[in-house]
């Protein structure tokens, strides 16, 4: 069993963003007051003013400019490791910027945590409210596809690979992360299940983003998703 968090744990947020600059100031603004001591926004080598607006919100931003999804997600654990080891969060939620989730539902994905009940709990799309077209049938199908083959080849169960998750720092350094594009949210899934950490979902809501999404939304990052995600899943076993 891990060690129990304090009684009021260290929590930071890292949003990966990239061309977010009409969406990252509302989810900046949803984010319950106090609950958290840093968001940080890592703008992915955005070619409008995320950064700029991210930063007039109040966020921390970090410039990561080699592209994708899991460079930026590295590029804010490095800025959360760096702290003496005595100001590390002890919980590191990821979210992100696009508006599609809700980030006021933070303490009900913090909550399994802080009983001390899991070590990583993911945002379920699937066993939330979606407004129509949130999702499009390709990525509904996508995520079936690789929780089922989760469930036959890592022996763990969950509905989603929803991006809006939350888990222990100890936890996320021992799982070791290195994807750096679209496998980053099932090589997270399908480690901490390798080593039999405590993984729960609970429902979450998602809405339509903001803008236009940059994988489901062209057919070349469908299919470059969903080859990275199925690569990954047989690339651990």
């Amino acid at each position: 069993m891990p060690p129990p968090l304090p009684a009021v744990p260290l929590i930071d947020v890292i949003i990966p963003a990239y061309n977010e600059e009409q969406s990252i100031g509302r989810v900046l603004a949803d984010i319950p007051a106090g609950l958290v001591r840093e968001v940080l926004v890592v703008d992915n080598n955005s070619r409008d003013q995320t950064g700029a607006v991210a930063r007039a919100a109040g966020a921390t931003v970090v410039r990561e400019n080699r592209p994708g999804y899991g460079h930026a997600c590295l590029a804010g654990m490095a800025h959360c490791f760096a702290r003496p080891a005595t100001d590390q969060p002890d919980i590191i939620v990821f979210l992100d910027g696009d508006y599609s989730d809700y980030p006021e539902q933070l303490p009900e994905l913090l909550a399994p945590i802080r009983r001390g009940e899991a070590d990583l709990v993911i945002g379920s799309r699937a066993l939330g409210e979606r407004e129509s077209g949130a999702m499009l049938p390709q990525q509904i199908f996508g995520n079936w596809l690789a929780t089922t083959l989760l469930r036959a080849f890592y022996g763990v169960r969950f509905t989603d690979l929803g991006p809006f998750r939350a888990i222990r720092t100890d936890a996320l350094k021992q799982i070791g992360m290195q994807d750096t594009t679209y496998g980053w949210t099932v090589e997270m899934q399908l480690k901490a299940a390798k080593l039999k950490l405590r993984s729960q979902e609970v429902p979450v809501r998602y809405r339509r983003r903001i803008g236009v999404s940059k994988v489901s939304g062209t057919v070349k990052g469908t299919l470059g998703a969903g080859y990275k995600i199925l690569w990954t899943i047989f690339k651990y076993l």
